[in-house]
């Protein structure tokens, strides 16, 4: 079972699909694309008025996942056609997703017969009366009859949930025991029976289906925040009765699944020093914000961004300290490139929390995205003081000083990190090597930088990022040419979807004068980043040494109007008045080959402070 097969089903919940726009409005909005586009003067939504504007603003700024702004522009239109169903029904979902579920409730309650977004109420109003103690009414609401695994899987949970609530906690095991399903099932089932018999004192159940839910490699794939609680669940509860060793082997495949997890390294800190463990999850409310947490951290992938929102945010409204799940809600929010929210999660994360040390270091680099990289660098090295082997800490303080292109100092910062490895580094250091690595190519040390690129290599030899950077500099200074295209070669092989790595092998063969060659990389590499200035520009120039010289000052022209870096428009707008000069036959490679390539974002293998390229 992987992550694409759970988004496969989401495909066809009925929540998912009550979070798209439809009705007669849905055309509406289709046919005024010009509201879509950002004004350059500040908007304020409080100025429209007329319904048209308001919906179409809010429909704007509920796809870019401004959900504030929808919610205010949705209610703007709400009072120009108060009866409007599809608007109501908008709200009630940007409510929830912007993390108003107390008026989302309300308006969950008056739509409640509402046919195309029962799936939502249902759950919504279920929730709710379980945060109210309401057990008999939230059995009542989440009785589901529909044929969907995933929707069945979640309402059978919420049900168990609240009937431990009413205190029928045997009845709630049974429901979960007798769950039928997917083979993926079983990891939810099994944390979930685990977590709500160690909350009823059932210590044996507890361990016996922790155990199971630990031990379910697949199912630690499919949902790995599930499998972590699982995990620290099973320690706690072990910690709590004595068994310390077993508390500690607990931790122990969690650690062999994901390496220097900063969490489960706290919690194994804490039970070696003998402090009292308590479960995360003791009453029903927070056993039915995990049902929504175990979903929504599956389904956490491009594409399913509205949903994943939908379910932490009402989860957070029954369980408003749960660490892991404001961890969460910061990544989301900065996959949706909105890093001062995602700051806001990351700040509320209690200063004890195991999951504190990673809600820093994502906070850190944050703070650089919000244009504060002083205050990012001092943050970072704080943290990296505070604990000099995490080297987490080393190479998110790395991507800031990269982004900021203070190469002296992340080489300074990657060779203390060296330090701290120590002389028997491992797979999982290959980022470190291949981080100081481009710190001394882009200072132009290559004699330090190549044993670095060398070292990544040899602990991770597949490593395609390494394979791809290590190659294509080979063949820029026109050494090790055959390697270096092999290289490169296998990067593509083992990554043919990324457009950065297919660019590369692109400009090899511009290059090696193989023009042919680059154009049809270069054509698949523009294909993939379409978006890119860099690919765009080389795309150009290899357009001009076959000859498609009117598409090459196209592709010189689109690279100009994509924002290059500074350092580069110049050269472009030379290529677009001059074209490129002769090719001499003498020489084995272009002459207009570039100085400079792009550092690419990498996220190293088990380093969650990295940013995700």
């Amino acid at each position: 079972m992987r992550h694409s097969l759970l988004l496969r089903l989401l495909s066809g919940v009925a929540i998912a699909a009550s979070l798209v726009l439809t009705g007669p409005l849905a055309a509406y909005a289709e046919e005024k694309p010009a509201a879509a586009v950002a004004e350059e003067t500040p908007f304020d939504p409080l100025n429209v008025n007329t319904f048209s504007g308001a919906f179409l603003a809010a429909r704007t700024a509920d796809f870019d996942k401004d959900y504030e702004t929808a919610v205010t522009l949705y209610k703007i239109a709400l009072q120009f056609d108060p009866t409007n169903l599809d608007v109501k029904q908008r709200l009630m979902i940007t409510q929830l997703m912007n993390g108003d579920f107390d008026e989302g409730v309300k308006l969950a309650d008056t739509l409640k017969n509402d046919s195309s977004v029962e799936r939502i109420t249902a759950v919504v109003r279920g929730m709710e009366a379980i945060r109210k103690r309401e057990y008999k009414s939230a059995e009542k609401m989440l009785v589901y009859k529909g044929p969907n695994d995933l929707d069945k899987m979640m309402n059978d949970l919420l049900l168990a949930w609240a009937k431990f609530g009413d205190g029928k906690s045997k009845e709630a095991l049974k429901l979960i025991s007798g769950m039928e399903g997917p083979e993926w099932l079983a990891i939810f089932k099994n944390y979930h029976a685990g977590a709500l018999a160690a909350a009823s004192g059932d210590k044996a159940t507890a361990r016996a289906r922790l155990n199971e839910a630990i031990l379910d490699r697949n199912g630690a794939g499919a949902a790995p925040d599930t499998f972590i609680r699982a995990v620290m669940a099973l320690a706690r509860l072990e910690a709590r009765e004595g068994n310390k060793q077993k508390a500690l082997d607990a931790i122990s495949v969690g650690d062999n699944f994901i390496t220097s997890y900063a969490p489960l390294k706290a919690l194994r800190q804490s039970i070696e020093a003998g402090e009292k463990q308590e479960q995360q999850v003791r009453t029903a409310a927070q056993g039915a914000a995990a049902v929504l947490f175990s979903i929504g951290g599956a389904l956490n992938r491009d594409g399913a961004e509205d949903i994943v929102s939908l379910y932490l945010q009402v989860a957070r409204a029954l369980d408003p300290d749960s660490d892991d799940m404001l961890v969460l809600l910061g990544g989301l929010a900065e996959n949706q490139k909105k890093p001062q929210k995602a700051i806001d999660y990351y700040r509320a994360v209690p200063e004890k929390s195991p999951m504190r040390r990673i809600s820093e270091l994502q906070l850190g680099l944050n703070l650089a995205d919000t244009g504060k990289v002083p205050e990012a660098k001092k943050h970072l090295q704080a943290l990296i003081d505070a604990d000099p082997a995490d080297l987490r800490s080393y190479l998110a303080l790395g991507s800031v000083l990269s982004d900021a292109k203070d190469y002296k100092d992340m080489a300074t910062l990657y060779d203390r990190a060296v330090e701290a490895i120590g002389a028997v580094p491992t797979r999982n250091h290959w980022s470190v090597f291949f981080q100081r690595g481009i710190a001394y190519e882009r200072l132009k040390e290559w004699e330090k930088a190549e044993p670095n690129f060398r070292k990544a290599l040899e602990l991770n030899p597949e490593q395609p990022q390494v394979l791809n950077y290590l190659g294509y500099s080979w063949v820029d200074m026109n050494k090790n040419l055959d390697e270096g295209l092999d290289m490169i070669r296998r990067a593509v092989a083992l990554k043919p979807d990324d457009g950065y790595i297919v660019d590369s092998l692109g400009w090899a063969y511009f290059r090696l004068n193989r023009f042919n060659d680059a154009v049809a990389e270069l054509e698949r590499a523009a294909e993939l980043k379409a978006g890119d200035p860099t690919i765009n520009d080389h795309l150009g120039d290899a357009y001009w040494r076959v000859g498609r010289k009117l598409e090459a000052t196209f592709q010189w022209n689109r690279a100009l109007g994509l924002k290059p870096e500074e350092a580069e428009i110049p050269k472009i707008k030379l290529k677009v008045e001059n074209g490129l000069p002769e090719l001499k036959k003498t020489e084995p490679a272009s002459a207009e080959a570039k100085d400079e390539k792009p550092v690419q974002n990498v996220s190293p293998e088990g380093a969650a402070a990295d940013r995700k390229s």
